[in-house]
């Protein structure tokens, strides 16, 4: 079993060492996708004429592909991990800009209005009940920017072997080793969907009456039609 996990020297890792590169190429830019968006989607939500504009900026850089992106950044960042990590993080704006301006927008008035009497200003407000109301709409976000993320990790292979998993891809081609690319493919696969469970985990500890309230929802619908 252990052959399995075996690694040409050229690579410098182990395999679970590289696992770990992975996860930090792929989850930091999202960390830092979501940091730009809370106050760019809050300023869109108070300015609705900039959503627009937003939108197609994030929507053309998004456009842009991926290792053209790691190319232009050489001249600035070399060859290093953060030329891969910056185009992941302006990516997760698209997602993660309209799904925190959707659930902020989702926010009843009479909520909204209940905590202005309360004394909350703009900010107390935005972070004390806007986003844990919206918290369901964000987390969804944050699902398909970190998968997204996870998986173009390893175009870094092109960037002097900053892919992490993908780098075993690259190997594998190189000395012809099926085994190799076996691990990178499915070793990305895997932690893509672990990272998706781990955030659907996260929105049920945030946002408990969402199950609840899925499952009451279909037991009323089941005893209403059992009673047809």
């Amino acid at each position: 079993m252990s052959e399995l996990f075996d690694l040409p020297s050229d690579l410098q890792n182990s395999y679970f060492g590289l696992v770990a590169l992975h996860l930090r190429e792929a989850l930091i830019p999202v960390l830092a996708g979501l940091l730009v968006a809370l106050p760019v989607a809050q300023l869109c939500v108070r300015v609705r004429w900039l959503y627009a504009p937003v939108l197609w900026v994030t929507t053309v850089l998004y456009a842009i592909p991926s290792i053209a992106f790691c190319v232009i950044l050489i001249d600035y960042t070399g060859l290093s991990e953060l030329t891969v990590m910056i185009p992941l993080a302006v990516y997760s704006l698209v997602v993660l800009v309209p799904a925190i301006v959707d659930g902020v927008r989702s926010v009843p008035q009479e909520t909204l209005a209940a905590a202005t009497a309360m004394g909350f200003g703009p900010v107390r407000r935005y972070v004390q009940v806007q986003l844990p109301i919206a918290a369901p709409a964000i987390i969804a976000g944050l699902r398909v920017a970190s998968v997204s993320s996870v998986s173009l990790v390893s175009i870094g292979m092109l960037i002097g072997n900053e892919g992490a998993l993908g780098n075993l891809l690259n190997s594998g081609l190189i000395y012809n080793q099926p085994r190799l690319i076996w691990l990178s493919v499915v070793g990305t696969a895997v932690l893509a969907l672990l990272v998706d469970a781990a955030l659907i985990g996260l929105r049920v500890l945030l946002t408990p009456w969402m199950p609840r309230a899925t499952r009451k929802s279909a037991r009323t619908l089941a005893v209403k039609e059992a009673a047809r």
